[in-house]
């Protein structure tokens, strides 16, 4: 796991509400100090006698009652204590994580009647999952994933009917899966749950056929590298919601897929690979949605005297990786099979493919590997002579004469791209080229200029020392001065640095499509001698955060920093509402907006500049509507959205940069790091905010350098905090969209100013708010599945 993801984890008992009490009730505090005894190492900070009261780390409460106990990536070690039990009113418990946590979970843990979150991810439990979690009947998520557990699935579980997520995954759990023999409960009786991630076990035995129900809900079934024998059930095709199928890796596996896999039109992800299924090679038309199939290395039967490969193969409008490895398929591959629009991947190795392989003109431009190894192609046509991606044809007729091409090693025709394959969910970049390539195979971007290495050390002075005017995990950026006068930023990556090509590709895919005042302009990129370059449009006066510390020389007052926010949400509401694909930023922070100078002076028309835009992520043009990406938590600490990352949904949406922006408004009104030292604005706030006083009892919090530059008061503070505590809902749907945002943010700007917004607020907010909202959390899909049950994106690395 990568350290930033197991650093975010341990915040998530940061970010959730909280009511301080003085007086915490005595059963929880016996229960917690009894928990501590058990640890033989804790990090966390549990002093006195008084977890409510005093702030335990991690510990959440509701009154006097702990409700919350988050203490994930802590480095506890010791076994977990049956006096847990006693804390009674407990809904969310974390412990994610911690592998130094080992010994069997308490059969006590069913006392938690009010318990609706376990996530006991990456820790080493072991011994036999006990059957009273059964008992808890207000469970949502039950995420045991990557542990020692061993012994079968208890049948109890199936009696929690409100389960929604149940990731048993990356264990050692053996015997069958449990259903209802009429007497008793099983995993068919979990009819509301959209999760059934049991990947990397030891189940064996068939797949009862009463396990699939016509009114189950789900949406991942993931039964991948287990010991289950027999065939698939007809059954399965009752699950026409599904999106994610895995059955790959299961030897025993055999039989014909059954013809009922066609009524899964809502699937995305099909794997049935290394197992020994018959009969014929399944039949996939009118499974519109399919994005990735995988069959590979199974015993179909295959008819000989097939003339063509099957026909469904060009029909499956979405798809964008194709692999069918060692299955002896025979025939002609049709030419628009490399026309598909989207299609990445092909991998047809160890088949009976012959004839003359006609790739076309026009083949997809995202197309970046075709693998035949193996097969009987005799020719082979291309009327595109600038296709350079990966053509593997080893072991193939064409290439038995001793022919030299390139396509006829085990490498096949290879360029050093800096494009890599995705597994789905699967952004598809508009721009493919060889980082080491002559300008000619780049593309021209409009209105994005490619500089030679030469060029740009000639306007930034050898990036002299004088012109370095920033820094960060990327490089260094420089000022330069163009033959023109124009002043640029330049973002030189330096080796080993934190910006991959991926990121670089992203900034310049995305900003050259993109134009907003309120979005810095690209001016151009640099590929020349190995160097990767960024060229930006040069914004004066700093970041926002080097104007909040002091670095810049610049001091806002209230109604400055007003400005500076209202002129960053409108950048963001742009490239929310109206940039097409819409596209979250996934980094909003004080060190990527630039406040602006106005014609030479800083006044009252000051605006700001978002930028950096190496994270970006742009939402898919399918889904608009209801937009989500499931992805790699990245971002930066303190301002991340627990909902991405706390529930390890990884779901993406508008909504994550809309709370990333609220805890920049904190930020801007107390010049505090968002996350220091432990304390965390969100909390800081939250646990100070009286409503009954002036300014809401925020007086210590406040920057009292705003409130020195403010003489005339902070008029519309509290409708600012109350908007920054609305966009830091826990549930993404409660947040108000950036469009909303600066319309409420215009408001304050008003009551500040006492006579409305000046020339930089005063456009109408009516371009954003004019389109029909879009509801981001509409859909529940969680489109991948690494080992262990952790969504993510995954490199393809096969």
């Amino acid at each position: 796991m990568e350290p930033s993801l197991r650093l975010v984890l341990v915040l998530c008992f940061l970010v959730l509400p909280s009511v301080i009490s003085a007086d915490t009730n005595t059963d929880d505090t016996s229960g917690l100090l009894a928990m501590a005894h058990s640890w033989d190492k804790q990090r966390a900070s549990w002093s006195g006698n008084d977890p409510c009261g005093e702030n335990w780390t991690g510990i959440v409460c509701t009154g006097n009652r702990v409700t919350s106990i988050k203490l994930g990536n802590l480095e506890l070690s010791g076994t977990l204590s049956g006096d847990i039990q006693f804390v009674q009113e407990l809904q969310h418990l974390d412990l994610s994580y911690n592998v130094g946590l080992h010994g069997s979970l308490p059969s006590s843990i069913g006392a938690l009647s009010n318990l609706q979150n376990l996530i006991l991810v990456g820790c080493s439990f072991s011994g036999e999952i006990p059957k009273e979690l059964g008992q808890l009947t207000k469970l949502r998520y039950l995420s045991l994933n990557n542990n020692k557990f061993q012994g079968p699935i208890p049948p109890s579980l199936g009696g929690i009917l409100d389960l929604y997520w149940l990731d048993l995954g990356n264990n050692l759990l053996t015997g069958e899966l449990p259903v209802s023999n009429g007497t008793g409960p099983g995993l068919n009786n979990l009819t509301d749950a959209k999760h059934f991630h049991l990947g990397a076990n030891n189940l064996s035995g068939s797949i009862p056929i009463q396990i699939f129900k016509s009114e189950m809900k789900l949406i991942h079934l993931l039964l991948d590298n287990n010991e289950f024998s027999g065939s698939i059930p007809p059954t399965l095709g009752l699950l026409d919601k599904l999106e994610v199928l895995r059955l790959d890796s299961n030897h025993q596996l055999t039989g014909p897929i059954p013809a009922s896999i066609s009524n899964l039109t809502h699937l995305e992800e099909l794997h049935l690979e290394n197992n020994n299924f018959t009969g014929p090679l399944p039949d996939l038309t009118g499974m519109q949605s399919l994005v990735y199939v995988d069959m590979s290395n199974n015993s179909f039967n295959n008819s000989v005297n097939e003339s063509n490969a099957p026909a469904w193969f060009t029909t499956l409008p979405s798809l964008t990786s194709l692999f069918l490895e060692n299955l002896h398929i025979p025939g002609h591959l049709p030419q628009s099979l490399f026309n598909l629009s989207g299609i990445q991947t092909l991998r047809l190795r160890g088949n009976n493919f012959s004839g003359a392989l006609e790739i076309g003109r026009y083949f997809s431009p995202e197309l970046q590997l075709i693998g035949l190894q193996g097969n009987q192609i005799t020719g082979y046509t291309m009327d595109a002579p600038n296709y350079d991606k990966k053509l593997i044809l080893v072991g193939n007729p064409l290439c038995d004469q001793g022919s030299n091409e390139a396509y006829c090693t085990s490498t096949g025709q290879s360029t050093n791209n800096i494009s890599i394959i995705l597994f789905p969910p699967l952004i598809i970049p508009h721009f493919s080229w060889d980082i080491n390539s002559t300008s000619a195979s780049i593309p021209q971007l409009r209105g994005v200029r490619m500089f030679t290495f030469e060029e740009l050390k000639k306007i930034t002075c050898n990036f002299s020392e004088a012109n370095d005017i920033g820094k960060g995990g990327y490089g260094k950026v420089y000022r330069g001065t163009m033959p023109s006068g124009q002043l640029v930023a330049v973002k030189r990556s330096q080796q080993g640095s934190l910006q991959g090509s991926l990121e670089f590709r992203t900034e310049i895919e995305l900003l050259s499509r993109v134009r907003h005042k309120n979005v810095v302009s690209l001016v151009g990129f640099c590929l020349d001698q190995g160097e990767q370059m960024l060229v930006y449009e040069y914004v004066a006066n700093g970041t926002l955060k080097e104007s909040l510390t002091g670095m810049s020389g610049v001091r806002l007052d209230w109604r400055r920093r007003l400005r500076v926010l209202l002129g960053a949400a409108k950048g963001i509401a742009y490239l929310h509402e109206l940039a097409d694909p819409p596209i979250v930023h996934r980094d909003i922070k004080s060190s990527n907006v630039l406040p602006l100078l106005h014609k030479g002076r800083l006044d009252d028309r000051l605006n700001a500049k978002v930028s950096d835009f190496g994270l970006s992520k742009p939402l898919p043009e399918h889904s608009r509507g209801d937009q989500q990406v499931t992805t790699q938590v990245k971002g930066t600490m303190g301002y991340l959205d627990p909902e991405y990352y706390c529930y390890m949904t990884q779901q993406l949406t508008e909504k994550s940069d809309v709370y990333s922006f609220s805890v920049l408004m904190l930020e801007v009104v107390t010049a505090r790091k968002p996350l220091e030292r432990g304390r965390y604005i969100v909390r800081e706030v939250k646990a100070a905010l009286d409503r009954s006083k002036d300014l809401y009892g925020l007086h210590e919090l406040l920057d009292p350098a705003l409130v020195a530059t403010s003489p005339s008061g902070i008029a519309g503070l509290e409708l600012f905090v109350d908007l920054a505590l609305r966009c830091v809902e826990e549930a993404g749907t409660d947040r108000p969209s950036m469009g909303e945002a600066v319309g409420e943010i215009e408001r304050v700007l008003k009551a500040a100013t006492g006579t409305g917004a000046a020339d930089s607020a005063s456009n109408s907010t009516s371009s954003y708010n004019s389109r029909t909202p879009r509801h981001p959390y509409a859909g529940d899909s969680l489109s991948d599945y690494s080992a262990g049950g952790m969504p993510s994106t995954r490199v393809e690395a096969k």
